[in-house]
């Protein structure tokens, strides 16, 4: 979207994701801050209820674009969780009409996990909400590194 002062972008409200089977961990973050926040944990289950919540943040947030993580095992290859979390994506993007990045969020949780305890909690404690802020992060941070990148409209590659 044009900012007519500059002809620059305009900066964008982002929500992350981090899939997971069970729970689905929740970022709002946004490209002129850069920052990423916990926001929700959405049960995955049923799937009809747990689109229902989405539509619910996306309406209360009106973000312009979406990025989920793509668990990746450590050795950087595909399992079937990164199926399951590419399925999510496309049918997130086929819903909402909303872009979707995608971001390798191998070590994330374990991120999250460190984040928590540093900050006197245990694990367990909404790490999804924080796994997705870290996802996020990586993504906005993916975007501010690349030379010359405006980070309200750049987009680093999938």
């Amino acid at each position: 979207m044009p900012d007519l002062r500059d002809g620059r972008a305009a900066p964008e409200t982002l929500l992350g994701f981090d899939f997971g089977v069970r729970r689905i961990g929740v970022a709002l973050g946004n490209t002129l801050t850069g920052d990423a926040r916990p926001l929700a944990i959405v049960d995955a289950v049923p799937v009809d209820r747990r689109f229902e919540r989405i539509a619910a943040l996306l309406r209360e947030w009106q973000p312009q674009r979406l990025v989920v993580g793509r668990p990746l095992d450590e050795a950087g290859s595909p399992t079937e969780t990164t199926r399951l979390a590419d399925r999510f994506a496309n049918q997130l993007n086929g819903r909402f009409g909303l872009p979707v990045e995608r971001v390798d969020e191998r070590f994330s949780s374990r991120e999250a996990q460190a984040i928590i305890a540093s900050a006197g909690g245990r694990a367990g404690d909404d790490d999804d909400g924080v796994a997705a802020a870290v996802i996020l992060s990586q993504y906005l941070d993916g975007v501010r590194r690349r030379p010359g990148a405006d980070p309200a409209h750049e987009t680093p590659t999938r």
